[in-house]
């Protein structure tokens, strides 16, 4: 099954939503007592896993990720009256 995107989503966009999502799982999985990372360490897998979902989460957030085709068409509008200047 593949999923549509609005046209024009950037691939910095996708990575960033990517990343995020992956470290959620890696949360999610963490939570349940699973090992997403075959590391021995209890304290250095909830380290890593807590430092991954915080980067991606504060990544994603800080990045504007514009999904809507009305979000995409303002960021071509912004990048046009930018390139003017």
């Amino acid at each position: 099954m593949f999923i549509s995107f609005p046209k024009g989503i950037s691939r910095k966009t996708l990575a960033r939503t990517a990343l995020l999502l992956l470290a959620l799982l890696n949360q999610l999985l963490n939570l349940f007592g699973l090992r997403p990372l075959p590391i021995e360490s209890e304290e250095l897998n909830t380290f890593l896993s807590t430092s991954f979902t915080l980067f991606a989460a504060l990544w994603s957030w800080w990045k504007n990720n514009s999904f809507t085709p009305e979000a995409v068409s303002a960021d071509r509008y912004l990048k046009r009256l930018k390139s003017k200047k």
